[in-house]
């Protein structure tokens, strides 16, 4: 049987939603990873904004972090999110 924190109920978050929530996702710089991040983002998050993604470039430009807003409505959503940004081969972290 899982053990809970008495702080936290399993089902309880510290995060009020619903809310914007910037999502930070790792990668080579490729244009592939890019496309592939935005998919995902938009599967999630229907009113997702790519005007709103913020990108720096490694200092050798070989990675390419992005940080995403999504709109978060639930727990739920943010963890199907971070499990399919992470189950995905372009992705090197996701936080």
């Amino acid at each position: 049987m899982k053990k809970v924190s008495p702080e936290i109920a399993e089902d309880e978050s510290l995060i009020e939603f619903p809310c914007d929530f910037p999502v930070k996702v790792m990668g080579s710089a490729i244009p592939e990873f890019h496309q592939r991040i935005v998919e995902i983002a938009k599967k999630h998050d229907s009113h997702f904004d790519t005007e709103e993604i913020k990108l720096k470039h490694s200092k050798t430009g070989k990675y390419t972090s992005l940080t995403l807003n999504i709109h978060a409505k639930n727990k739920a959503q943010l963890d199907a999110l971070y499990q399919e940004l992470t189950d995905c081969e372009l992705v090197l972290w996701a936080l």
